[in-house]
């Protein structure tokens, strides 16, 4: 009788066990159903990042060719800007400077000129 007791007991284990290893392979299959149905989410997603990805690099091309045309705007306004002065400033600068020279000739206490001191002329030329 005590050998029926322990292959009952035997038995009821390896029930146990096989319920057990049951659930395991259910659990199992129902994860494998789940990655598979997770995949079109998955491949949307993957297509949204390579979209955003593609934007943001526009978005810095964009950017760096918008700074790029306001650094040639500003060369541009320039060179329109130089084109238009008439040949006669280099006349109007020396009259002007020469009019600073005397009002800060008149100013210094000394009385001296101050041109080979502290004024120095520019000789620049327009083109």
């Amino acid at each position: 009788m005590n050998q029926s007791n322990d292959s009952a007991l035997n038995a009821k284990v390896k029930k146990k066990d096989l319920q057990g290893v049951c659930y395991d392979l259910e659990y199992s299959v129902e994860a494998v159903k789940s990655i598979d149905a997770a995949e079109e989410p998955l491949k949307n997603i993957q297509e949204l990042l390579k979209n955003a990805i593609f934007l943001k690099q526009q978005l810095k091309y964009e950017e760096t060719r918008r700074k790029k045309d306001n650094s040639n705007n500003k060369d541009s306004v320039y060179k329109r800007f130089s084109a238009h002065i008439p040949l006669e400033m280099p006349d109007i600068l020396r009259e002007t400077t020469n009019r600073v020279e005397n009002i800060i000739g008149i100013n210094n206490p000394s009385g001296s000129q101050t041109t080979s001191e502290g004024i120095q002329r520019s000789h620049t030329t327009l083109h």
